[in-house]
Parts: structure tokens; sequence; C-alpha cells
């Protein structure tokens, strides 16, 4: 079997549109919701998201292309290629941008040549071969809903159907797919291997890192990226979530408290994050940046209700991974928790850890990023993966901010100040609607 290691990793979130940026927002313990403004939001009750905030659309993508994709498909595509960069397996040329207000959303910006150079590197058969898996949640649905309003017009003199329908546009279906992520960082890349896309509610992200792990180390002979993407910033969508009682009603930076007696639901957010995997042995070849190993993956369901967590079904999860990685409870040193401020998922997965890892339980640092991101979907366990593999680096937790009031029944030790810890072995958990549960289990890498 072969080791599997990451080489490379790119993310766009509400704390910055770069890991280093979102990671040095993290570690100050700052916030990323704020008001909505993508729509009028005066008629209902949720006023805060996670929304990425001067993205430029136009430093990856062509012009064409952004007009034709959804959000998620660019968010996908900016992180794969600073993933791609960073592993050292292109080189982007600069290029000029300028705003374009009646095209896009008001944070994007498109690039005047309309084609985004980049120069492979003599890494670039290695680059050709790989794959690509990216989850996703919602996929493209602010455009379809987008497409749905624009779609109807008033009636017209001498039209005998009530409605005259604008066309659609021939790109709403590919465009929408939660697979064209995939395909399109692909396209996008030259990449002409493996290549998937996935749903797996919330734990999406975390899935398809644990795919792409299982790939490689069962003998896959390149690179894989790896990760999820998400653009669920619309009415439907907060509005559904809402509706479903999982959205806090709190509507100020504060909204989102892991873990706090005061939390009373997440906050809905957006972004993308991708991570390249690679061979242990063909990493040390290329000489590359090598942030971390993946020792374990579980994946379970609950089989037990569509909204509600298990703790048994979350905890198998965690034993799954730890089995593969072969570690034991006194061997962990971090766990980057699910924590998305909703009362039972944050109750649930305290009881999950104290099943797992018993009177240790107690004994392991835990912090929460949803605090500082809100809930990005698919993303979040793609960020989280990323962090994790930042903290073990670096050797400090970023902290779980807005938990000022501990609840009784989530009695861990969870961070709320910048904590300084070496950790050699961390988890990262991502759960999902459905009972879809899957762990990440990484390894700090020394030279």
């Amino acid at each position: 079997m072969n080791r599997v290691v990451i080489t490379g990793i790119g993310t766009v979130s509400p704390l910055g549109n770069s890991l280093h940026e979102s990671w040095a927002a993290a570690k100050e313990g700052l916030s990323g919701i704020t008001p909505i403004t993508r729509f009028d939001v005066s008629g209902i009750k949720w006023k805060v998201a996670g929304e990425l905030k001067g993205f430029v659309a136009g430093k990856y993508l062509a012009r064409k292309d952004i007009i034709r994709l959804d959000l998620f498909v660019l968010y996908a595509a900016a992180a794969a290629m600073m993933a791609a960069e960073d592993a050292g397996l292109i080189k982007q040329l600069p290029v000029d941008s300028h705003e374009s207000p009646s095209l896009l959303p008001s944070h994007t910006k498109v690039g005047m040549t309309g084609v985004i150079p980049y120069l492979q590197t003599p890494n670039s058969k290695l680059l050709e071969a790989a794959g690509v898996i990216i989850g996703s949640s919602r996929g493209g649905i602010c455009t379809i809903e987008k497409s749905l309003i624009d779609g109807g017009q008033p009636p017209v003199k001498g039209d005998n159907s009530e409605y005259r329908r604008r066309r659609i546009s021939a790109y709403l279906m590919p465009s929408t797919t939660i697979s064209m992520a995939s395909s399109y960082v692909a396209q996008r890349l030259g990449i002409k291997g493996y290549c998937l896309g996935i749903s797996s509610a919330c734990a999406s992200g975390a899935s398809a890192i644990g795919e792409a792990y299982r790939l490689i180390k069962s003998g896959y002979a390149s690179t894989v990226f790896c990760g999820g993407a998400e653009a669920p910033l619309c009415r439907l969508c907060v509005e559904g979530y809402g509706a479903s009682g999982a959205l806090s009603r709190i509507n100020d930076a504060s909204a989102s408290r892991p873990f706090d007696r005061t939390r009373d639901g997440f906050v809905l957010s957006e972004g993308a994050g991708v991570l390249v995997l690679e061979e242990y042995e063909s990493a040390l070849k290329r000489g590359t940046r090598i942030y971390g190993e993946i020792l374990g993956y579980g994946n379970t369901t609950d089989a037990f209700h569509q909204t509600i967590p298990s703790p048994e079904g979350e905890a198998r999860a965690i034993e799954m991974a730890m089995d593969e990685a072969g570690l034991k409870p006194e061997d962990v040193d971090f766990i980057n928790a699910h924590g998305t401020s909703t009362p039972l998922g944050d109750k649930t997965e305290t009881k999950a850890i104290k099943l797992t890892f018993g009177k240790r339980a107690h004994h392991i640092p835990v912090t929460s990023i949803k605090s500082s991101t809100g809930h990005m979907l698919a993303a979040s366990g793609a960020l989280e993966a990323a962090f994790t593999l930042m903290s073990m680096n670096e050797g400090i937790i970023p902290a779980t901010i807005n938990l000022k009031e501990r609840d009784p029944e989530c009695d861990l030790d969870y961070v709320t100040e910048l904590r300084k810890s070496e950790m050699k072995f961390a988890l990262s958990h991502s759960f999902g609607f459905g009972g879809l549960n899957a762990v990440l289990i990484f390894k700090r890498f020394r030279s």
C-alpha cells in the first residue's frame, strides 16, 4: 500500500481568498460572518452569512467561463489553481482585471484578456495523468434559482399562454451539475485521469479527500486534486435551511457559537478548498513541500434519521479511521471538530468523541473553525482539513470564537484562545444530513 501525502493546498473562504489569508485570519480569531448582500433579506429572519469578499475570478478563469458557470465551479477552479501552483505543478502568469458588475455578482472580477495563461512545469506529465474528486452538497443551486426567477415574463398581447418564457441558457444544466466542479478543474488544468464529482451533504469535501486517499493508497500512480466547493447563498437555501430549524437567528458576527450554551443553529457560508494528494515517494522525488500524511479515513452512515445525528454512527467513523491508522486513543493530539453550532449536533459530536476516546476525551484539545467561517457545507471539510495540517505544521490551534458560556453537556477541552500545542496525530470530523459521516486522520510530516 502506498503512503499518501499532501503537497498542495488552495482555498477561498469567508476569511480570505487564499489559504494564507484565511489561516492568518483564523489565527487572529476573526469572524467572516457579515450581513447578507446577495439578495434582499428584509422579509426573512436570517440576515447574516459567510460571504466571500473581493473574490477575483479573473485571476484564474477565462471571461466566457465566468459568465457561463455557477459560482461553486468558479470557487473550485480558483482553489484548484492555487493548489496546483502550491504543489509546483503550474506557474501562473499575472493577468490584469477589471470589474464587470453587469455580468456577475458585485464581489467578482473578470480578466480583461478572457484567457488566463499558465506555464506547466517539468511535471506536466504528472499533471496530465492526475485525478480530480470534488464534492458539493448543493451544486449550482443559486444559478438554478436565478434562472427560475428570471424565466417568467408578464403575458404579451396575442400570446395564448399565461406566461411567455424567457429563453433558458443552454449552459444551465451542465454548469450547475455537481460533477462540473471536477470536470472543469480537469479541463482548466489539462487533467485526463480519474474524475469524479460526489455529494454526501456536509461530509462531501472530507469524503472527496478520503476517496482520493484510498485511490492513491491502492496504487493510483499520479496526483489527485480533491476537496469541496459550495455557493449556496441564495434565498432558496437560506429559507430552506432556516425552515428546517438549522440556522441561527442571531444576526451578527457572533452567530456561530459551537458548543456554547446559547447556540441556536449554524450560519450558512460559501467557499472552496482543494488539496493535492500524492504518493510519498513521488513527492520526495519532486522535492516539493509536504504538508502532512493521511493515515486513516472513516466513512459510515447512521441508518437512523434524515436530520437527527447519531453519536454511535459518528463514533463508528472515528473508530474506522483510527483502526486504519493503527492509532490508540492516547495517540491523538488534536480534534478539528465538525462543530456547526446547532444545539443537537454539537452535543451529539461531544458524545461521539466520548464514546471513542473514553477518559482520554477530556484531555484532547478540540476546536471548531466554523465559529469563524460559518458552515461552508462541502467546502468546510476541505478547509478544516487544510487548517488541521497548518495547525500541525505550526504547532498552534486556532480558537473556537464566540464560546462564552459552556454548555454542561459539551464538556471537552474546547480551545477558546490561540493555543500552542505540539501535534503528531490529528483528526478532522465532517458529518452531514442523512447520517453521513467522514473522518480523516493526519500525521505531521518532518523531513
